[in-house]
């Protein structure tokens, strides 16, 4: 019933864009912070950018500030990640994630209940 659907992934060049969407089907987003978590082969999964069930608050990891922009509209039940100047080193499985939790303004990964499947960013060189 609650599921997250990713997508918008594919194969690009360095310096390229892509823009991911997370679409919610079974509830609504309107009260839950979402974030976006990647993670590459023999690697940890790492937080790339949370945003609050208001999209008041943003967090972005370090990697990805400047090149990365997260974004929710709410009439349309989903979250989106706009990625330019893409590199190598972000290719991973990009998973989004939601949070019911009051007042949440974090980007940690246990506090994230409700996980999608998943969608395959490669960036080639």
């Amino acid at each position: 019933q609650l599921q997250l659907v990713e997508s918008g992934g594919g194969l690009v060049q360095p310096g390229g864009s892509l823009r991911l969407s997370c679409a919610a089907s079974g509830f609504t987003l309107d009260y839950y912070a979402i974030g976006w978590f990647r993670q590459a082969p023999g690697k940890e999964r790492e937080g790339v950018s949370c945003i609050s069930s208001s999209g008041g608050t943003t967090n972005y990891a370090d990697s990805v500030k400047g090149r990365f922009t997260i974004s929710r509209d709410n009439a349309k039940n989903t979250v989106y990640l706009q990625m330019n100047s893409l590199k190598p080193e972000d290719t991973a499985v990009y998973y989004c994630a939601a949070a019911y939790l009051s007042d949440y303004e974090g980007c940690a990964s246990d506090d994230y209940r409700y996980w999608g499947q998943g969608t395959q960013v490669t960036v080639s060189s």
